[in-house]
């Protein structure tokens, strides 16, 4: 009985830690979207000059390569998808930082 309850104790700690985890990477990868300057145009749940984070999680969902093609567009800005603001290019961003950040577009919700 005294495993079961420490083995029970080892998994909700465990799920705990990961929790945790899940919400400092995210955290670090809000921060990233600050300092890229993806928050200047977006905003999580409202249009601002370009659509929300929400909408194009939205858009996307489903989509077996969105990630990629988001990473794309980040990286190479995009023309009419949206509407006529186009958006800029960011080249300075690496390959791991945009597979972040289009991770986490994938996963924002309204």
């Amino acid at each position: 009985m005294r495993a079961l309850v420490s083995t029970s104790m080892l998994v909700f700690f465990s799920m705990g830690l990961a929790s945790l985890a899940q919400a400092a990477d995210v955290d670090k990868t809000i921060e990233l979207a600050k300092s890229a300057g993806c928050y200047t145009c977006h905003a999580n749940a409202e249009k601002v000059v370009g659509p929300s984070f929400a909408d194009i999680a939205a858009k996307y969902a489903g989509e077996k390569d969105a990630a990629a093609s988001l990473a794309q567009s980040i990286q190479n800005g995009s023309r009419g998808k949206w509407g006529r603001v186009p958006m800029p290019p960011h080249p300075s961003l690496g390959a791991p930082d945009l597979k972040t950040l289009s991770e986490w577009v994938l996963t924002v919700k309204p």
